[in-house]
């Protein structure tokens, strides 16, 4: 599909100016910028995306609930993703992702804390030489809830995983925001894990830039582990091979993934800045400047590494429903946790 650029970015501000407006509505979870659908297909039109968890015939709903066909002359496009959640919750699987990988362990295989049932291992990155393992926060870190240091095993415990089975240790992780008194708590907590580790490793004369964005609202769903052993792991993402590098991901981009539950899907970005709300076992967080792909994950599927057709990640996977996945776009993982991909 071909994108005019001065279209898009003219959508994202109309979006924006009109994001508070939007999800005030009920049934919406979430508000971006992506291709208008015409009978299930997708258009070469932009319109800002009203994304809800089911669409009602306009009998059932309040005029206050309505949303308008344009915004300032920009269409908008109702689609029903169905909630979105945090995708740690793994599911049965018998595929080869969910082994014990020994001696070599590749990406794309199911890893997680010990007190979490199961995700995956995204993919190697690296600062000043040490290797650490990317995944998301709520597959390594427990939604907050976990201490630097504490095990992380391979399997991860739904697959059979326990504290023989410890690959690494939990390093760091960007504390989830809910926007509540005792979820600011644990964000406090996490952020005082995290500057503690980097201090005791790179010294007192580096300080860490704190990404934030408005109280309440998250950029990533992110940690990072460091392995026991770094021999013991290879860059190889299963059923992909090495990722060549990275880049930024844009509407119609083809993507692909190798996650612990469905293994090698593959899938098309639909939405870019996507503001939208994400169920963390009965807690909400509100992320902004996602990506959504097509439906391509399951339960599980946490964690996984997101690349396009060319090989070079472009995302984190990290939420979904039965019709869409969310993904952290790689640049701001990356920028936020001050590490590079491993080639």
């Amino acid at each position: 599909m071909s994108i005019d650029i001065e279209r898009v970015e003219r959508t994202r501000a109309i979006k924006q100016q009109n994001l508070r407006r939007l999800l005030s509505r009920r049934n919406v979870v979430g508000v971006g910028v992506g291709f208008k659908e015409s009978n299930g297909v997708l258009t070469e039109e932009v319109a800002v995306t009203v994304n809800v968890v089911k669409k009602l015939p306009v009998a059932q709903l309040a005029e206050s609930d309505m949303v308008p066909r344009d915004l300032d002359g920009v269409k908008t496009d109702v689609i029903e993703t169905g909630r979105f959640l945090a995708g740690a919750e793994a599911t049965a699987q018998a595929a080869r992702p969910t082994d014990r990988w020994r001696p070599v362990i590749p990406c794309g295989v199911s890893i997680g804390h010990l007190e979490v049932t199961a995700g995956t291992l995204g993919c190697l990155v690296q600062r000043r030489g040490q290797i650490y393992l990317l995944s998301n926060n709520h597959v390594l870190a427990n939604v907050n809830a976990a201490s630097t240091g504490d095990p992380i095993i391979q399997p991860g415990r739904y697959d059979g995983g326990g504290p023989a089975d410890e690959v690494a240790t939990l390093a760091a992780f960007v504390p989830i925001d809910f926007g509540s008194e005792s979820a600011n708590c644990q964000y406090a907590r996490g952020v005082e894990n995290t500057l503690n580790w980097l201090a005791e490793r790179l010294g007192s004369q580096h300080r860490v830039m704190a990404y934030r964005t408005a109280p309440g609202e998250n950029l990533v769903d992110a940690a990072l582990a460091r392995p026991n052993d770094p021999n013991q792991f290879t860059p190889e993402i299963l059923n992909i091979g090495r990722p060549k590098g990275v880049r930024e991901a844009t509407l119609g981009t083809k993507v692909q993934k190798s996650g612990r539950t469905t293994g090698h899907t593959q899938g098309q970005i639909i939405q870019i800045d996507v503001t939208t709300s994400v169920d963390y076992n009965g807690r909400t967080a509100t992320f902004v400047n996602q990506l959504m792909a097509s439906g391509m994950s399951s339960g599980g599927d946490s964690g996984s590494a997101v690349l396009d057709e060319e090989g070079y990640v472009v995302g984190l996977l990290y939420a979904g429903s039965m019709r869409a996945t969310l993904i952290n776009p790689i640049q701001t993982v990356l920028e936020i946790l001050d590490v590079e991909l491993v080639l």
